[in-house]
């Protein structure tokens, strides 16, 4: 038995037609060409029977297709959802192994021939394996808010363990009274992801939040420890002017942040465009925060200019290489209008 990861989507006939030939290579069948008068194809094989079973093997068997030349093999498939694996024998019968407990499968059969005409498949299985998972997953851990801005935060968390599979994260708003409201769902495929972003909150409000994680066979883990987070205030409405020295290797850019709302920002964050290939040689009135997504710069306010009042201006000087200057300045995650210079 021979077999091969494969994705369900579609296929053109030439690459319908390299599979088959692959498949007649693998069990050592003669090549299409080799028989190009046989275009009559298979019978179809009989029904798939279930001859035994565990919680991550099942053996299958059916009816032999027949065919005016002579049948040399079969095509066996195994799908969940949208991916699975192709196996091929020369009997009619099969061993599945490295299935999941509690999945339920598609299984499916077709008769090949020498030339490497494929019978239909047989009518196909749906087969839920036996479960073999009542363990539940760890707690994960305390969710941190490492992100906050007026209507969104960015949450992650110490991983579950589990004796199987993780399957996914889910994560709660803890509402008046404790009920729960699903915000987020982090799936693990590919495994891994601990951080989620939830949107669509109320600026300067707090929120409480938990996560807490399911196995693949649907044990659910307890709650995480929670974790309160209070959003910004709407962001500030704000202008900026921008005055740059081009360098042989760079720029030196000079900017002026002015806060044209109606009330003091009393701590602020920035970003700006800024490039993964560029680097940072210098910079006052502000401390360095990170680089989301390698394409923008995030800074703070330094502990003497936190504060700016309505109608105040915070300076700021930058030395960069590269050619990409400070564009799209935000303030507090308010987009800055370019003032007239």
């Amino acid at each position: 038995m021979r077999d091969h990861p494969i994705r369900r989507r579609p296929r053109s006939r030439a690459v319908a037609a390299l599979a088959v030939a692959a498949l007649m290579s693998a069990l050592g069948a003669s090549p299409a060409y080799a028989a190009a008068d046989d275009t009559e194809r298979p019978t179809a094989p009989g029904p798939i029977t279930v001859t035994a079973i565990d919680t991550t093997w099942v053996e299958l068997t059916w009816t032999a297709s027949t065919d005016n030349v002579g049948v040399v093999g079969y095509a066996v498939s195994a799908l969940f959802e949208d991916t699975g694996r192709a196996y091929s024998t020369d009997t009619t019968s099969i061993r599945i192994t490295d299935l999941r407990p509690s999945r339920t499968y598609t299984l499916s059969v077709a008769g090949l021939d020498a030339a490497g005409n494929r019978s239909v498949s047989n009518p196909t299985l749906r087969l839920t394996m036996p479960p073999g998972d009542d363990q539940a997953p760890s707690a994960p851990g305390q969710p941190v808010a490492y992100d906050v801005a007026a209507t969104l935060v960015w949450l992650r968390w110490a991983p579950s363990t589990d004796n199987v599979v993780l399957d996914r994260y889910e994560v709660y708003r803890v509402d008046a009274g404790g009920a729960l409201t699903r915000v987020s769902e982090v799936y693990q495929n590919p495994p891994g992801r601990t951080s989620t972003q939830v949107s669509g909150l109320t600026p300067n409000t707090t929120y409480t939040f938990v996560v807490r994680a399911r196995d693949e066979a649907g044990n659910w883990s307890a709650l995480s420890p929670p974790v309160t987070v209070t959003t910004l205030p709407p962001p500030p409405s704000c202008a900026v002017r921008t005055v740059v020295r081009q360098r042989s290797d760079g720029f030196v850019a000079y900017l002026a942040v002015e806060n044209t709302g109606t009330t003091a920002v009393n701590g602020w964050t920035m970003t700006w465009r800024f490039w993964a290939s560029q680097e940072l040689r210098a910079l006052w009135g502000a401390q360095v925060v990170d680089r989301p997504n390698n394409s923008y710069l995030r800074v703070r306010n330094t502990s003497h200019n936190a504060v700016i009042r309505p109608g105040g201006t915070v300076s700021l000087g930058v030395v960069a290489t590269g050619t990409q200057l400070p564009e799209e300045v935000t303030l507090n995650g308010g987009i800055c209008v370019v003032a007239d210079k």
